[in-house]
């Protein structure tokens, strides 16, 4: 069973930059596709990025595009988000999850890990 743990959360005004980290155990990390999902109060669970098993193939919600970056390194068994020029609307709890493929998925139901959540909170 993996344990996801999320951490670099924050408040930052409009404009600045985040970088979250997902730390991961309990499973061989790089043997599984990533990714990074949020919730918006009121909102549902949207997909933000997505990751392969190798970081070799990205996904990105039009919404983050040319914005946010994913990447991973396998050797630490850590993920990320580096999130730049954000917005108010960026404004969510931010939850790491693993998916039980190698290749990307953007369904939340092909994720069976995920971690506890961090805030992320952009004032304008």
């Amino acid at each position: 069973q993996a344990q996801l743990v999320e951490s670099g959360g924050g408040l930052v005004q409009a404009g600045g930059s985040l970088r979250l980290s997902c730390a991961a155990s309990g499973r061989t990390f790089s043997n599984y596709a990533m990714g990074w999902f949020r919730q918006a109060p009121g909102k549902e669970r949207e997909l933000v990025a997505a990751i392969n098993w190798s970081g070799g193939t990205t996904y990105y919600a039009d919404s983050v595009k040319g914005r946010f970056a994913i990447s991973r390194d396998n050797a630490k068994n850590t993920m990320y988000l580096q999130m730049n020029s954000l917005r108010p609307e960026d404004t969510a709890v931010y939850y790491c999850a693993e998916s039980t493929y190698v290749t990307l998925r953007s369904s939340q139901r092909e994720y069976r890990y995920w971690g506890q959540g961090t805030q992320v909170t952009v004032s304008s």
